[in-house]
């Protein structure tokens, strides 16, 4: 934990001076974006590229490192089995070299920039996603499901189709995102779910049928079970492992419910924020439903990333004399469910050939 905790100290640090000696796209206003100094955004991307990029255990690594050397990557293995981008990202690197360390850090850094870039872009306290980045658990999670978080990534890239309303090239970022992790196809009619209003009646008809989800549980996962059975996640059936952990619930669900009192005014400071608030929102109700089979929380994986943006434009919500309480408040809380979930829940350990302290 010691290189997560220097991570999360260095991260935080060069983002916040980066957001710090900023400058603004446009005028001066609460409605314009925040261009962190290149620089140290630069810096603050390197320190989690390489801390993700040179480890050696967490989740899935070593299962992954172990399957690029033991592996054989063939045009014909490739076509055969699922996710063939990813497949021929493995043969080109293996063409290279047979040093797994190459391929855990080529995706880290793939996935990483992708974040950082879309971040930079869209979010008004930079500093802050970051630290929610890494606190809540989502960096660690990119170290875990490394197919589906670059996956992830790639669609978070295009966010910028979502808000401009170009839906050929957000289908086809969608596709393509799909060849490193076929759930990513998802997402397709999300594109047409989130472009609207939040906070309407179909969010209560959305909310209202999450509950029921809920409430009858069994029959639904027989029905969604029994439609993935003959594809390559129909092995999700049969997991009895439980619900995920329901503090993750209200982790996810906070940034929404401060955005839910702060509608009106989150409108006026960015008018598409809506589509980032629908994004999150069905983040939450994928985690709702995952507190019944955590294997749903595997979904919530693409819609995480969008809380990241929301939560940065939530401190300007609230009066000029709250601001700082409402910010360190949050850090207070993320920090403490950091501890949590890393040390106490999971007791993620950190190793790595290269990085030792």
């Amino acid at each position: 934990m010691t290189v997560l905790w220097i991570t999360l100290l260095l991260v935080f640090v060069l983002a916040f001076f980066s957001r710090y000696s900023a400058s603004m796209n446009g005028t001066f206003t609460y409605s314009t974006f925040v261009s962190p100094n290149k620089f140290l955004v630069f810096l603050t991307f390197s320190v989690l590229a390489l801390v993700s990029g040179l480890r050696n255990t967490i989740g899935d690594t070593y299962f992954y490192m172990h399957a690029y050397q033991a592996t054989d990557f063939t045009w014909d293995y490739i076509l055969e089995n699922k996710d063939p981008a990813f497949g021929v990202l493995q043969m080109m690197l293996k063409n290279l070299t047979s040093d797994p360390q190459v391929l855990i850090f080529i995706t880290a850094l793939i996935t990483n920039l992708l974040i950082i870039v879309t971040l930079y872009k869209y979010t008004r306290l930079f500093e802050l996603s970051l630290y929610v980045y890494i606190t809540s658990g989502m960096f660690t999670v990119s170290m875990n499901g490394i197919r589906q978080f670059l996956a992830a990534s790639i669609i978070f890239w295009g966010t910028k189709f979502l808000l401009a309303g170009e839906p050929k090239k957000y289908f086809i970022l969608v596709l393509i995102a799909s060849t490193f992790h076929q759930s990513a196809l998802i997402l397709l009619p999300i594109y047409f779910i989130v472009r609207r209003e939040a906070w309407t009646k179909v969010t209560i008809i959305i909310l209202t049928a999450t509950v029921l989800i809920v409430i009858g549980f069994n029959e639904f996962s027989q029905l969604i079970f029994s439609a993935i059975e003959d594809t390559q996640y129909g092995e999700y059936g049969i997991f009895t492992e439980g619900g995920a952990n329901k503090l993750r619930v209200l982790v996810e669900g906070v940034p929404l419910f401060i955005a839910f009192l702060g509608r009106e005014r989150l409108r006026k400071l960015w008018p598409k924020s809506d589509i980032i608030v629908n994004l999150a929102m069905i983040g939450v109700i994928f985690m709702i439903i995952a507190t019944q089979n955590w294997i749903f929380a595997r979904f919530n994986i693409y819609f995480s990333l969008y809380n990241l943006i929301l939560i940065s434009w939530l401190i300007h919500l609230f009066k000029d004399s709250n601001k700082k309480f409402v910010y360190y408040s949050l850090l207070v809380c993320y920090l403490i469910y950091f501890v949590y979930e890393h040390v106490i829940s999971l007791g993620i350990i950190y190793r790595s050939d290269y990085i030792n302290l």
